[in-house]
């Protein structure tokens, strides 16, 4: 028995000195595999440096993932290190490959549930370049917020998501397109290569915004023409095609409003 001194130290020192709990010295000192070599006098475990060193040694097995009965093993000179140090780099070379593989699993969860979020401002900006404009947006709801197509078109883009608006972003430069193809082949807006561009046009709203009756289509039509920079968005494609689209609307209109 000995009074504590500063060259030994007590188990809760030592627990927090090292990292590892007062009930793991207590279990180590009961298996025999770390025993304090001095005590106070009353009975309370202190630890050498010797003490120290040997921890370490346990404390670097432990964390190769070695057991407690290997680490004895070792510890009292009967094991094989190289053969256990060989055994445990395979041990941990099999889990890297297992923690790389999770890796690759949480990274593909991560990047499913990030492209199920809605798209952003920056994600539309960058979609959509010079034709994404905010102040349209709070023109819109200025000018049909209260319609029961604005209160539709809402509830559906709200959910959008990047790849959603990639499509929409496709699907209108496919209409764009048919517009452009049929206006520079010399097809005449009451064409039904017009007409069905119309058609595909008025389709594509009702199917991605809101409900489009062709009457309501019409109203788009006539908006190309009157509003400046709907104009300007289609004779950026082609001169002329504003106009072009708004007849092609109208035509499309009355041959359906005839069936």
């Amino acid at each position: 028995m000995t009074e504590t001194t500063p060259d030994l130290l007590t188990v809760g020192q030592v627990a927090e000195r090292f990292g590892v709990t007062v009930r793991t010295l207590h279990h180590y000192d009961d298996l025999g595999l770390l025993t304090p070599s001095e005590r106070t006098f009353a009975g309370y475990r202190l630890y050498t440096e010797s003490d120290l060193e040997r921890l370490a040694t346990v404390v670097v097995y432990r964390r190769l993932g070695f057991g407690l009965d290997e680490i004895a093993e070792l510890l009292a000179g009967e094991g094989n290190l190289v053969e256990h140090l060989r055994r445990q780099r395979a041990a941990v070379t099999s889990r890297l490959e297992e923690l790389r593989e999770l890796v690759e699993a949480l990274d593909h969860a991560l990047e499913a549930e990030m492209s199920n979020q809605p798209a952003t401002t920056e994600d539309l900006r960058a979609l959509f370049g010079d034709t994404f404009d905010e102040s349209y947006a709070a023109e819109a709801e200025h000018r049909w917020g209260d319609t029961p197509a604005w209160s539709q078109s809402r509830e559906r883009t709200a959910r959008y998501t990047k790849d959603d608006w990639t499509t929409v972003k496709a699907e209108q430069d496919a209409v764009n397109a048919a517009f452009v193809t049929a206006m520079a082949s010399g097809e005449p807006a009451t064409s039904a290569a017009a007409m069905d561009a119309a058609e595909q046009h008025r389709q594509h709203i009702h199917d991605r915004f809101y409900d489009v009756s062709y009457a309501m289509h019409r109203g788009l039509g006539d908006m190309y023409v009157a509003d400046p920079r709907f104009t300007a968005t289609y004779e950026d494609l082609a001169p002329g095609l504003a106009a072009y689209v708004r007849d092609a609307i109208h035509a499309n209109a009355d041959r359906n409003m005839q069936r």
